[in-house]
């Protein structure tokens, strides 16, 4: 039997076990998916373990899809230029990193038939995903994009790999079209103090927060007569593109996969 995981830390919040070992049983595929909460120092090891083949895959979440990097062979195009990991995969006795948040973001925004063509974007936090998600926009051809962080020093490090990023003070707010919450604020039902009462409406508050359903953020959003969105969609669509990645299979979406996904 094949053995596959997702690391991180937290993890507990984490529907990635429930979704591939769906798609394992709807594709007769001999395998198992579990979730595994580690510490930086498990890296070593973990990489070591997958190159004795006694784990077959593995995908990667906060806080460590840049800081696995070094313990890999290869990275594909898109996690070398976001210098970020969702996904690895053993080719040819190579570790290789892939980044399939690109096209999780890219499809989900995609599905919803909001245009984000000269559109302002405002994302919140700089770790995890957002190098993907900016990767995503730029693809868009959106206007521009401002981050705000709430350590200034981690989100300046974004201009590093993408330029022409705006950067302001956590507790600001701009004007904008879009405002992204890709923070972990939300998970246990926190607030994210800002104030949005002057942005006016018909905005998209999108959180890539799935579990909870509703986050605190997309409440706010939606009392403010604006369109919200959370992070279910893409969810979905980083693991299609993974499973993909391990197996050679586009499994099925549906609304047996969405059920899948409603919490216990």
């Amino acid at each position: 039997m094949k053995r596959y995981f997702v690391i991180g830390n937290p993890i507990d919040h984490s529907l990635s076990p429930k979704l591939h070992n769906h798609w394992f049983k709807e594709n007769k595929i001999d395998a198992v998916y579990d979730k595994k909460k580690i510490y930086e120092n498990d890296l070593k090891t973990i990489a070591s373990e997958f190159k004795e083949k006694k784990i077959n895959g593995i995908n990667v979440t906060v806080p460590f899809k840049k800081s696995v990097i070094p313990y890999l062979d290869k990275l594909s195009i898109e996690a070398e230029q976001t210098q970020s990991v969702n996904t690895i995969i053993l080719n040819n006795d190579n570790l290789v990193g892939h980044n399939t948040d690109i096209a999780g973001f890219d499809r989900a925004i995609r599905s919803l038939n909001f245009n984000m063509e000269g559109k302002k974007i405002f994302v919140l936090g700089a770790g995890g995903v957002v190098p993907s998600i900016i990767y995503a926009l730029k693809k868009m051809n959106v206007l521009e994009i401002t981050v705000s962080n709430r350590t200034r020093q981690k989100a300046e490090k974004l201009i590093e790999n993408f330029k022409n990023l705006k950067i302001i003070n956590w507790g600001d707010v701009i004007d904008f079209d879009v405002v992204i919450n890709a923070t972990s604020l939300g998970l246990n039902n926190e607030f994210i103090n800002l104030n949005f009462s002057k942005s006016g409406t018909n905005k998209l508050f999108y959180d890539v927060i799935y579990n909870p359903k509703e986050t605190n953020f997309l409440k706010e959003g939606k009392r403010l007569g604006n369109k919200t969105e959370n992070g279910r969609l893409m969810f979905i669509y980083q693991a299609l593109e993974a499973f993909k990645l391990w197996h050679g299979i586009e499994p099925k979406i549906n609304n047996k996969t969405f059920k899948i996904l409603e919490n216990d």
